[in-house]
């Protein structure tokens, strides 16, 4: 059974969605859709017809239904020869029975879904919570942590956020921006860095960089493009930084995955927001 989902926009009620479907043998047997194929074809005693009627190819209908016999281990589906009618296509009982089961489930889990979203009333602030938690940015890497240090220049100011794992970031911002944030020591904040604005180098590189973060790890992932290549590094603690890098860059480096690899960037890459 596949969670309730929600949904909410400022002003709206509160709604609860969800939806069925079925494995067998840890292998996905399928939903609705491919029950309401079985229906169809216990309906019109024909796969084309059942097939039409839900706007689904023929030769996707076999398919489904292969992949549904193969993981019942006994056919759901059988084919009538000759007579009057010149053959056609019906479900064997084990077929009809899953079809009626499948509806006693969706009626139970409708009937679900409906107490569960009685129970949702009233809980609009706690999901609007929820969802700043699970912001999501075009910006590929995303920390939480707390403001330990402010240092005031005289256009912008250098804020360092401690983040998990032991790691601090620091962050280049105006005045502005910092008082509109209402930044102090202590804060919760958020840094937000695009894995385009980060530069890889590995431990046997000896050339200095001025930018002020440098996070240590492992790469874990390399994923090559058409032209440039992206580089996850697994953090000693959890969590992990990806960057984009031109794939010149990637064979220039030799980058391989379980490879010692850092992650530079500069203060004014990273992005300072705060809860809403």
């Amino acid at each position: 059974m596949r969670k309730a989902s929600a949904k909410h926009k400022e002003g709206q009620d509160l709604a609860v969605h969800g939806s069925i479907w079925l494995t067998m043998a840890g292998e996905n047997f399928g939903g609705a859709g491919r029950v309401d194929l079985l229906a169809r074809i216990a309906e019109y005693g024909s796969i084309s017809q059942a097939a039409k009627s839900i706007k689904m190819s023929y030769k996707a209908a076999w398919d489904a239904i292969d992949a549904m016999n193969n993981l019942a281990g006994e056919p759901l589906v059988e084919r009538l020869t000759g007579g009057k009618g010149g053959g056609g296509t019906r479900l064997t009982q084990r077929g009809e029975r899953l079809v009626a089961n499948f509806r006693i489930i969706e009626r139970e889990h409708r009937q679900f879904i409906e107490q569960l979203s009685r129970q949702a009333e009233g809980i609009t602030h706690d999901f609007l919570l929820i969802r700043r938690m699970n912001m999501k940015t075009s910006a590929r890497n995303q920390f939480l942590g707390q403001v330990t240090a402010i240092r005031p220049g005289s256009i912008n100011d250098e804020i360092e956020l401690a983040i998990p794992g032991g790691l601090t970031l620091t962050a280049i911002l105006t005045h502005a921006s910092r008082d509109s944030l209402d930044l102090r020591l202590g804060s919760e904040a958020f840094a937000l860095v695009k894995a385009s604005s980060i530069i890889v180098v590995t431990d046997e590189q000896k050339a200095g960089f001025s930018a002020r973060n440098r996070i240590s790890g492992r790469i874990s992932r390399l994923q090559i493009g058409a032209v440039n290549s992206e580089v996850i590094i697994e953090l000693p603690a959890g969590g992990s930084i990806a960057a984009v890098i031109t794939n010149e860059s990637c064979h220039a480096l030799a980058l391989a995955v379980g490879q010692t690899a850092s992650a530079i960037f500069k203060a004014s890459s990273v992005i300072v927001g705060v809860p809403a």
